[in-house]
């Protein structure tokens, strides 16, 4: 849990955020003292022949579901504050005046909530007390909560009610009667289950920053916790495992039918279905990737299941939350015939910034081969060369050299994290750790340049940024002036060999980098190195001159790299990531020389 944020004032933020609908969306209105997100009357054509749809809970699950008022989706949303229903007061006044009067009904949609349900229930009545056609469908999708624990209460709404209101929405704008999709909205909340995980509780706006520290001890790291809902109730377990574990749990609890505690939905193998994954806020991109990509894989390897739709996204938040929820939809006949199945109310589309931008139901649709991505098999092979090693002795001070480096990746990522980006300890251990691989995996051979252009490899296929461009030209255009310096019958290498096409190279890398030793860079490292050796001194001097020439860049002032950027004084105190790490591996190689 992070107590940090930019605003400390949660009814400020609630206010400011929906005001901001009506920024991105110019259709849209605000109703500021009853927190109603509706869409303008002139945004409506035809609404005599369209029911009106109302979806509203607390604030903080954005978008939902003020960010799903639109054309095709809600035509008003009432929010409450932060975690807390909207008043049944808000609700009326949205009934009554903030939909168009002439809309033939209106369907209010709620997640089985004690407060949504009551305060809607009350505006539900009220309305229907005017003489209003008004009907209320409750989504409880939740099946963290069995039905023995539900009791009377039943289940939770969790992301699922996002389907229903993107169904229901389609059949509105579609001029669907009141009493048909309300009824089709039933139907999906009846055949689409929903759990969820988290690592942590969430932060709200304004509350103790202690409340971060408690929730720590209260699920430590590493301990995930299902069953989570999405106004920081606690979940039901707390579990240490990996994400193929918990994904393979949350399936069980979704599909399983001998737990009849919560098999809700009978899903099978043949049965088409749609696939839901809901950040709760705080994923990045790249890990809600993955962990569809994890859910996707198990339930085909699992069940059987591939579903047809997959959506992902924030689509049900909780404010910064850690975690992330899987709903699955099973799809069936809906009774409305054609243009109107459930999986055509899916891809309906809709104008609201809330809902992921859509893929076409005509690209879901198309037939789309496998490729086979292949080796290009017609890549050279490498020319062997006169110029001879002890193989034995390359191998042993080439593994000794990566094994201090991935040693020293703590330390280099702790630099790194300080003055730079954080990732140059990882990648020089992810290059290192291919190539004791690939030694494992080839045979030795006394040929330099074979054995060499191995490593260079390796290094191109690994190691990415900057650092590995770096080492990539450097190294190939060592290769070339080793190649340069092959004569015509076999002769050992010797230092100076090696000396003379680091230094071409040295000279070569000058035409892709202004960087220089003073410059705070892995120069400052590898300059001295090549000098040394040019002058004629033993590769454990070289390795010494590289290190001291590291250490110097302590303090030193950063002309290139990512250090520029720094601000503050914390960098003076660390060495430069990269020339730390090749020093290390310089004194590593230098040991077994």
């Amino acid at each position: 849990m992070s107590a940090k944020h930019f605003l400390d004032d949660a009814a400020h933020a609630v206010v400011t955020a929906l005001r901001s609908l009506t920024l991105t969306n110019p259709s849209l209105v605000f109703d500021e003292p009853n927190k109603i997100i509706y869409r303008h009357p002139s945004s409506i054509s035809s609404s005599h022949e369209k029911i009106s749809l109302i979806c509203g809970g607390g604030s903080g699950h954005e978008p939902a579901f003020a960010g799903y008022v639109g054309r095709g989706l809600l035509t008003a949303c009432v929010a409450g504050s932060i975690f807390a229903s909207p008043s049944a007061e808000q609700i009326r006044t949205c009934l009554a005046h903030r939909l168009p009067s002439d809309s033939p009904g209106t369907l209010v949609i709620v997640m089985n909530y004690t407060g949504d349900v009551l305060n809607f229930g009350m505006g539900v009545e009220k309305a229907r007390a005017m003489g209003r056609e008004v009907e209320i469908v409750v989504v409880e999708d939740d099946v963290g909560v069995g039905r023995e624990k539900g009791g009377k209460v039943g289940r939770r709404g969790i992301s699922g009610a996002c389907l229903v209101v993107k169904a229901c929405g389609a059949l509105a704008e579609m001029g669907t009667s009141l009493e048909d999709t309300a009824r089709v909205g039933r139907l999906i909340g009846e055949n689409v289950v929903s759990v969820a995980v988290s690592l942590s509780r969430t932060h709200v706006p304004g509350r103790p920053a202690e409340e971060a520290a408690e929730e720590a001890e209260r699920l430590p790291h590493g301990t995930m916790e299902i069953g989570m809902g999405i106004h920081n109730e606690p979940g039901w377990e707390k579990l240490e495992t990996d994400l193929p574990g918990v994904v393979e749990k949350m399936l069980a609890q979704l599909l399983d039918q001998s737990d009849e505690d919560r098999a809700y939905s009978k899903i099978q193998e043949a049965d088409q279905t749609v696939m839901l994954i809901n950040n709760f806020g705080g994923l990045s991109n790249l890990e809600l990737g993955a962990i569809t990509t994890e859910v996707w894989t198990q339930l085909g390897k699992t069940y059987g299941v591939k579903p047809i739709r997959v959506i992902t996204g924030v689509l049900n938040g909780s404010l910064n939350g850690l975690g992330f929820g899987i709903s699955l939809l099973k799809l069936v006949d809906t009774g409305l015939g054609q243009k109107k199945s459930m999986l055509e109310l899916i891809d309906f589309p809709c104008e609201a910034i809330g809902w992921p931008a859509p893929i076409s139901t005509q690209t879901w649709e198309g037939i789309y081969k496998d490729i086979e991505h292949k080796q290009d098999s017609s890549e050279e092979t490498v020319k062997p060369s006169n110029l001879r090693m002890n193989s034995d002795q390359f191998r042993k001070a080439l593994r000794s050299g990566l094994e201090y480096v991935i040693a020293a990746e703590p330390d280099v990522t702790k630099f790194d994290t300080i003055a730079g980006d954080g990732d140059c300890g990882i990648g020089l251990k992810r290059g290192a750790e291919a190539i004791r691989k690939m030694l494992d995996c080839t045979k030795p051979t006394d040929d330099v340049l074979l054995a060499y252009l191995e490593v260079v490899r390796t290094v191109e296929g690994t190691m990415d940024g900057t650092s590995g461009a770096l080492y990539a030209i450097f190294l190939n255009t060592l290769a070339h002036d080793l190649r340069r310096q092959d004569g015509p019958a076999p002769r050992e290498i010797s230092t100076q060999i090696w000396a003379n096409a680091l230094g071409s190279s040295l000279q070569a890398i000058a035409k892709y980098t202004p960087a220089q030793p003073g410059d705070r860079t892995l120069m400052d490292a590898l300059y001295p190195f090549v000098k040394t050796l040019q002058d004629g001194k033993s590769t454990k001097e070289a390795a010494e001159a590289a290190q001291k020439g590291a250490e110097s860049t302590r303090g030193m002032k950063a002309s290139l790299g990512r250090t520029v950027y720094v601000g503050g004084e914390d960098w003076q105190g660390v060495p430069d990531p990269g020339a730390w790490g090749l020093s290390e591996f310089l004194v590593g190689l230098a040991k077994e020389v």
